[in-house]
């Protein structure tokens, strides 16, 4: 695919957190961990700062899953029962099902739902409107919407989960590896994106049992929904004392969160490469990238929002 070419100071002029009621759509693999859970929870409490558009099932495959297709199948049926936990019914008509696979080139969406929805969405907003687009899984249905809608890249700001810090000796992330095509799509684009790294980064933000107990379980139905789905998962790994990483919901504490609890910087988007790593060319479009959280200040703003 040929992209135009990047105007960074449009670029960078929309990177900044956003201020006011935000309108977002999420796309997420719900059922392959249990911090997309956190991420959807938050998001749907946060009803002051955020306008919820629509929801997509993004595509996975490991244990958890018997194909790509299955994982989004699973995740779309799991992003619903959290609905329905949460008493959000309202927002059922408005998730959707997103790829089957991931994309075969750099040029051919895998045409789904969530994708269609998206291009859709994005060129329905009004001039001067920002659709803000949190993602914390495979980019896929991203990635298909761009190729299908190139002009989204004026619509839209991309916030991923995906990669390790740009330091790290390799990118082998799930979320970038499953699909190293759509994500050389959503670098290469020129869509105003804001990384969130996993290893390096977003890596400390983890919680125990005993804090999720003190904090979460008696608080809520959800609360205790997330109680439980995360010490399930803990019990099934290996030795007596463990933390679980809670790490996508630093998507949606880039929109919302507290104010200083982040550390953010911009760089040229990176060459993401076929074998896992990252080249460095500087005459490439800006990319904003965290660099650090305040782990406390966000588990705070977490169970406080989530107990309530």
């Amino acid at each position: 695919m040929k992209w135009n070419k990047p105007n960074n100071s449009k670029i960078i002029s929309k990177l900044n957190r956003p201020e006011g009621k935000v309108r977002l759509v999420i796309d997420s693999d719900a059922y392959n961990e249990i911090d997309d859970q956190y991420a959807i929870a938050y998001a749907l409490k946060k009803q002051d700062r955020l306008q919820i558009e629509a929801i997509y099932a993004a595509p996975f495959f490991n244990d958890n899953a018997d194909s790509v297709q299955d994982g989004m199948e699973k995740s779309y049926a799991e992003i619903k029962r959290l609905l329905h936990i949460m008493k959000r019914e309202d927002l059922t008509e408005r998730v959707y099902k997103g790829s089957v696979d991931y994309l075969k080139d750099e040029d051919t969406p895998q045409e789904s739902e969530a994708a269609r929805d998206l291009a859709q969405r994005a060129m329905a907003m009004p001039e001067g409107e920002i659709l803000y687009v949190a993602a914390i899984g495979a980019i896929t249905n991203i990635a298909s919407a761009l190729l299908m809608e190139p002009a989204i890249v004026d619509k839209i700001v991309l916030i991923w989960l995906g990669g390790h810090a740009h330091y790290w000796k390799h990118t082998k992330e799930f979320n970038l590896i499953q699909d190293v095509a759509a994500a050389r799509v959503v670098f290469d684009s020129g869509v105003p994106m804001v990384q969130i790294p996993c290893m390096g980064v977003t890596s400390h933000l983890a919680t125990t049992e005993p804090e999720l107990r003190a904090h979460l379980k008696g608080k809520s139905e959800i609360g205790d929904y997330l109680y439980q789905i995360t010490c399930d998962i803990a019990a099934r790994q290996e030795g007596k004392y463990w933390s679980r990483i809670i790490w996508d919901i630093s998507t949606i504490m880039w929109l919302v969160g507290p104010q200083k609890c982040l550390s953010e910087q911009l760089v040229h988007s990176p060459i993401v490469t076929y074998d896992g790593t990252y080249s460095v060319d500087t005459r490439r479009h800006f990319i904003k990238v965290i660099s650090w959280f305040e782990r406390d200040q966000i588990f705070e703003e977490l169970f406080t929002v989530l107990g309530e």
